[in-house]
């Protein structure tokens, strides 16, 4: 099966390719790492390019991309560790109102096409990943649900226009409701991620929205396809990095001179670097079959999926994250050198939503429950 890019995909990478080379230099983003690395000129630029239009349907004034096109798009943008809402919004946030549809959708899809930024909130503080029985509380009152309660690892939560929040309903395990971020009664505490990316703690305190906000449709079943599709997009922005680590890895191996000649005529490291490849190209195609099947599979076969392409994409951030900076020395940790920062994300990225064991766990329990 070859994993070759459609001919949109290949103008988009190069577009953004330009992009990162003008805006996205390293130097600019070691001096960032410590700090708010938002930048609006940067996301304006990001909005010219279509970006947040991507995935919006074009009733509401999108490109109505496929979700491929999109999970293309963040594995581009991995290696130069973008700081502003690509996965928080122009992913995760615009799918999850296209998916639902509603007064919502009619609401705020246009305005997330145009650069608006939208937020999700599902986990919650001691909770984990947890992800299907929010202990946040929606109840409706005088014609308003009014929401109380905590979430946590909120990504880009300081920039946000819209706060999608899931909470638990007395008529449904889980609803999801379309929140302003300047709703009174949202408190933000702001941090950065190991890989410095904004997140932010909310505390919602009698959260007054219409009725209107609440997304139709079963609840649970939007969270299951709000993991699958950060499943998909954790592991397309891990194979970009992936690739970018093992590229830098063998250059330095090809440069490192060590005994008058270069560190790759080693026959040992030569070893290293093929098995390196294999699990490159094996989390590359997981990776890419997940995507290209992510609108096409039914939920039961698409969250088996998603779980086999993490295990293994998982195992691979593990794998060549280590040895590209083992194989450097000393200098691969040291934030100098662009590996580190992609040592940091990758780790990020193996643990995210679960780690290799738990969705191995996740594709066994599922491939039982579908024995006859």
């Amino acid at each position: 099966m070859l994993q070759q890019p459609t001919e949109q995909q290949v103008q988009l990478g190069d577009a953004l390719q330009r992009l990162l080379q003008r805006d996205y230099a390293f130097e600019r983003r070691r001096h960032e790492a410590g700090g708010a690395a938002f930048d609006a000129r940067r996301w304006q630029r990001l909005c010219e390019l279509g970006l947040p239009a991507l995935l919006v349907p074009e009733c509401h004034g999108g490109l109505q991309a496929p979700v491929a096109d999109a999970l293309f798009a963040l594995q581009v943008l991995a290696p130069a560790c973008v700081a502003e809402p690509v996965l928080g919004s122009c992913v995760l946030a615009t799918f999850m109102l296209r998916h639902a549809g509603g007064e919502p959708a009619r609401q705020w899809l246009p305005r997330l096409a145009g650069g608006a930024i939208g937020s999700v909130a599902v986990f919650e503080p001691d909770a984990g990943f947890e992800h299907a029985r929010p202990c946040c509380r929606a109840r409706l009152e005088h014609g308003h649900w009014v929401l109380d309660g905590a979430k946590a690892l909120v990504l880009q939560a300081k920039e946000a226009e819209l706060l999608l929040v899931s909470a638990r309903c007395d008529d449904a395990g889980c609803a999801w409701f379309a929140v302003p971020a300047a709703t009174p009664g949202i408190a933000c505490r702001a941090h950065a991620l190991l890989d410095a990316r904004d997140a932010a703690e909310l505390r919602l305190c009698e959260v007054r929205v219409p009725a209107s906000a609440r997304l139709p449709g079963d609840g649970a079943a939007l969270a299951d396809v709000l993991r699958d599709l950060w499943l998909a997009a954790v592991c397309a922005e891990a194979v970009g990095l992936l690739q970018a680590s093992l590229d830098a890895t063998v250059a330095y191996l090809n440069t490192r001179q060590q005994f008058g000649q270069p560190l790759a005529r080693l026959q040992a490291l030569q070893h290293r670097s093929a098995e390196l490849w294999i699990e490159l190209e094996q989390a590359r195609s997981m990776a890419w079959l997940a995507a290209q099947r992510f609108e096409h599979e039914p939920a039961a076969r698409r969250g088996m999926l998603l779980a086999a392409t993490k295990a293994r994409v998982g195992r691979a951030c593990r794998e060549i994250s280590q040895q590209s900076v083992q194989l450097h020395g000393g200098i691969g940790l040291s934030d100098e050198l662009q590996l580190s920062h992609w040592f940091k994300s990758l780790s990020l990225a193996q643990l995210w939503l679960g780690d290799s064991g738990h969705h191995l766990q996740r594709y066994a329990d599922a491939s039982l429950r579908a024995l006859p």
